[in-house]
């Protein structure tokens, strides 16, 4: 067990997130999936986070080399964002779906406990991350990759589950000052990812495609844009009875005013991400863990998706969500069919191999530094 945790990165939390918005999504769909279904992935969700908590401690307990490699490393160390929103992602599931089985007293425990401790986490690593990328790191522009976000979307994920819990504090202050902090962490990663997106999007009009290994982390745009609708259309429904009326209702129109046009632009980027998928298939791709951005961003697009079809009751965007559910669930069975058979398999544990060295022509110099560079975390 101890040797087999040695590649164990911070990326695989991912099969946490992927799994805990199924569920989520699928209770949010305006004719929901079967509640039953809903709370068993939830559960499942949970395990997995127990699991990978312990993993990664005897990881930390026993490879620290490693770890601290990871942290140094630009392709890695942005994957620790998906710690924080693993734990949130699997407490507001237990408000959602997971309170069916385990009572609402113990889903509010449990969602304040890993949403505090999410939050923090996400907020830590929204400054840590990119302060050791600007001092620590060796990035060259065109290593600017979508996994660049992730430790930067880990607060909107935070503020698009905080109003789960308003309702449960007591009426007056509490409630609006969780109200207007996690609109406050809305903010915080909507800006940050307005500031880091046009480095990416650059990149990949300047550099050419992404490395085949890390095309699927184009669907990691999708995630800033689903989570801050999500979060948008949450803050209206949990503004009644947290802040005076006036404010309660300029939420609801936020939710549709920033909703629509956000959406809008998400379908654009899927189409594009969809697109590079299919080139990269067709020239080799082949399943790592980065296959895992399939999921929770297209889930947050679902979220998203019917939070305006609730504000909006255009039918429109119900068939939306659901459709994109659909392609949701579709994903998520596949990747983690083929995550089952890597672990089993011991592929998805062992050391990542070095890249080959192949003669190129001097204009895909920075795809192979990107090559090098995340050769051993992608596994």
């Amino acid at each position: 067990m101890i040797t087999a945790v040695r590649h164990l990165g911070p990326n695989w939390y991912a099969t946490v997130m992927g799994t805990a918005v199924v569920a989520t999504a699928g209770a949010a769909l305006p004719r929901p999936a079967p509640r039953q279904a809903c709370a068993a992935l939830w559960a499942l969700s949970f395990a997995l986070l127990l699991t990978l908590l312990v993993a990664r401690a005897l990881h930390w307990r026993h490879h620290r080399d490693q770890a601290h490699a990871h942290l140094l490393d630009p392709a890695a160390a942005p994957f620790y964002g998906c710690l924080a929103m693993a734990l949130v992602s699997v407490g507001g599931g237990a408000l959602t779906v997971g309170r069916d089985w385990i009572g609402t007293g113990a889903a509010v425990a449990l969602d304040t406990v890993l949403f505090t401790a999410g939050t923090a986490i996400g907020l830590v690593g929204a400054v840590t991350v990119p302060y050791l990328m600007a001092v620590r790191h060796r990035v060259e522009p065109g290593q600017a990759t979508p996994v660049w976000l992730l430790p930067l979307v880990a607060p909107m994920v935070a503020a698009a589950s905080g109003p789960l819990l308003v309702p449960h504090l007591p009426a007056g202050q509490a409630r609006e000052t969780l109200l207007l902090a996690c609109v406050a962490l809305f903010g915080l990663s909507l800006l940050a990812t307005l500031v880091m997106l046009p480095v990416v999007f650059g990149r990949l009009l300047t550099g050419g495609p992404l490395p085949l290994a890390l095309t699927p982390t184009l669907f990691f745009v999708l995630g800033p844009l689903g989570q801050s609708t999500t979060a948008a259309g949450a803050f209206a429904e949990a503004a009644p009875g947290a802040v005076p009326a006036p404010d309660s209702r300029g939420f609801a129109v936020l939710a549709v005013l920033y909703g629509v046009p956000v959406m809008g632009f998400a379908l654009l980027w899927l189409c594009l991400a969809t697109a590079h998928v299919v080139r990269a298939r067709r020239h080799g791709m082949r399943f790592t863990m980065t296959w895992w951005a399939f999921t929770f961003p297209v889930g947050t697009c679902v979220t998203g998706a019917a939070a305006l079809a609730r504000h909006t009751g255009l039918v429109a965007f119900e068939a939306l969500a659901t459709g994109l559910y659909v392609v949701l669930v579709a994903a998520w069975a596949v990747v983690a069919v083929l995550t089952l058979r890597g672990v089993v398999g011991g592929t998805l544990l062992a050391a990542p191999r070095p890249v080959p060295p192949a003669p190129r022509p001097a204009a895909e110099a920075p795809r192979r530094a990107a090559d090098r560079a995340t050769s051993g975390a992608v596994r």
